[in-house]
């Protein structure tokens, strides 16, 4: 279904953003994403002189291997395009990140270690979602490499990442119902206050 048609308009400004996952022979995976802005019409940059229609404003990459636990081993990052000479210095903090779990805590942990002007701006909004493209990846694949119908609950006993983050995927809803009986209706378990803090 499409968008409904616009109004009279003027194309500006072109954002591009993929993100792919890929299983290596040695068993680790890489996670890999890009993002690319132009313009559609020309422009005078201070900094690089004139810019014809669609010359990238910024192109840049990051692949991120990590292993089955979504965990950091390696990272890379590169600036094929950037606005400012100076931008490539946020290429080397992105090694903070190595270590850190694409799960939970996840923004948070960017926003600790690349945040403000410790990293790039557009480089932490591919980290954002690099997560979300993770989990398709991984979990994804191993379910059906070992021919399960649908995700395994966590080590912890709590049901998968993805229940309870969408409307289609309410503990109260019919899909959770259809394909997660065991959690419809879920709930988290309240820890009991201690009497010394009632």
């Amino acid at each position: 279904m499409p968008l409904p048609p616009p109004q009279a308009r003027k194309h500006l400004h072109n954002r591009k953003v993929s993100y792919n996952g890929y299983l290596r022979e040695d068993g680790l995976w890489d996670i890999e994403a890009q993002m690319t802005d132009t313009k559609a019409y020309a422009m005078l940059s201070p900094e690089k002189g004139d810019m014809p229609p669609g010359t990238p404003i910024h192109d840049m990459h990051i692949r991120a291997t990590v292993d089955d636990t979504m965990t950091i081993r390696e990272i890379f990052a590169v600036m094929d395009s950037r606005p400012f000479s100076e931008c490539v210095q946020a290429q080397d903090p992105m090694q903070k990140m190595v270590g850190v779990t694409m799960g939970p805590g996840w923004r948070h942990a960017i926003e600790k270690a690349l945040g403000g002007t410790r990293g790039c701006t557009h480089l932490r909004e591919l980290l954002f979602n690099m997560a979300t493209a993770a989990y398709q990846t991984i979990p994804v694949y191993q379910a059906r490499r070992e021919d399960r119908p649908r995700m395994p609950a966590r080590a912890d006993g709590q049901p998968p990442f993805h229940l309870g983050k969408c409307m289609a995927w309410d503990f109260n809803g019919p899909v959770v119902l259809r394909h997660y009986p065991t959690y419809a209706g879920w709930q988290p378990l309240v820890k009991a206050k201690s009497a010394g803090n009632e």
